[in-house]
């Protein structure tokens, strides 16, 4: 269930240890394994960064191929998380719909791979 309220306020600082960067998504596959139906990603966030797996539960609006060069924004300072037997290195970005099914998170024009959120 999705929270009605806002969560408590944070400093600015807080803020900026969450590490949100932009990537295109340069691969995607089905994730049959997953407990919920998921999409295996990996998105390249340029250099010092490099390319991160993700997995995404976004079968309900997305097609695997359908994804490729699609520019998304993911957290990638968080620690990397064991989904069955896949490690995903970065937490891809969305937004429920009416639904609750996720609606990915990107920039509205092309911009560079790694670009920081601010």
């Amino acid at each position: 269930m999705l929270p009605t309220q806002p969560s408590p306020p944070i400093g600015f600082d807080d803020f900026m240890k969450v590490d949100i960067r932009v990537g295109e998504i340069v691969a995607a596959e089905p994730f049959p394994e997953a407990r919920k139906p998921a999409i295996k990603l990996v998105i390249d966030f340029g250099e010092g960064i490099g390319r991160k797996k993700s997995s995404a539960q976004i079968t309900r609006h997305y097609a695997p191929e359908a994804l490729i060069g699609r520019q998304v924004l993911a957290v990638v300072n968080f620690p990397p998380r064991q989904i069955g037997k896949f490690m995903s290195e970065v937490l891809t970005l969305g937004v429920p719909d009416a639904d609750g099914e996720v609606v990915l998170i990107g920039p509205g024009h092309a911009v560079p791979r790694g670009g920081r959120l601010f």
